[in-house]
């Protein structure tokens, strides 16, 4: 009998602990998107994709140019001159691709360069979330605009106005997060490339400037949390 007291009492114990732990939840997404160093650095990133897209789709232009003109010219060409001309088409393909991969592949140019201009606003936001779970006594916080599925949140652990707050950006009426965004492709560089085979001279990019941009969620005002 006593046995059995004790683990009653022991489980009433663990209970109460786990239950007194605190979390909360915050939408990181919709706070980068408030940070105005963030909407900065994101247009310069998509501003650098677009340009380098462009180059390289007047590079896959002019390997086309190269190749339609081959063919023009290919009855009045000798066997050494066609094999000579072919060669060149697939080294420019070649360059071409090798080009492309080291500015939209992984850990590319473009790649490095969001992370330098991106990551530094990040850390700051990572930072002030951090702050506010030491404020709150807060054991746990989710982030909403993550992976996690939340299908019911109650606001009352939703502390992304406090992090706004201490990123000095709060507000006279309360900056509510959109809903959770709609699960889509994993978002990485790599995903822009595109694989030419080399007997393909004419194959042009496809664009690759959608593999950094992030949907800004649309907000809804709620009243200030007391």
């Amino acid at each position: 009998m006593k046995k059995l007291l004790f683990l009653v009492f022991f489980a009433l114990l663990t209970f109460q602990a786990a239950y007194a732990q605190k979390f909360g939840y915050v939408d990181s997404e919709f706070i980068m998107s408030k940070v105005p160093a963030y909407t900065a650095a994101q247009k310069e990133v998509d501003k650098l994709s677009a340009n380098w897209q462009k180059d390289i789709e007047n590079r896959y232009a002019a390997i086309d140019k190269m190749y339609k003109a081959y063919q023009a010219e290919e009855v009045l060409l000798t066997d050494e001159m066609k094999k000579r001309r072919q060669n060149e088409i697939v080294e420019k393909e070649r360059e071409v691709k090798e080009y492309q991969k080291s500015i939209f592949g992984f850990e590319g140019q473009l790649f490095k360069k969001r992370q330098e201009l991106i990551k530094p606003v990040q850390d700051e936001v990572y930072d002030a979330i951090e702050k506010v779970a030491k404020q709150k006594q807060l054991q746990i916080i989710f982030d909403k605009s993550g992976g996690l599925v939340m299908l019911y949140t109650n606001p009352v652990h939703d502390y992304t106005e406090y992090v706004l707050e201490a990123l000095g950006l709060a507000s006279t009426e309360r900056n509510s997060p959109g809903k959770a965004p709609v699960v889509r492709p994993t978002d990485t560089p790599a995903a822009a490339v595109t694989d030419v085979g080399e007997d393909e001279a004419s194959t042009q990019p496809k664009a690759a400037g959608g593999a950094v941009k992030r949907t800004t969620q649309t907000t809804k005002s709620q009243p200030k949390k007391k």
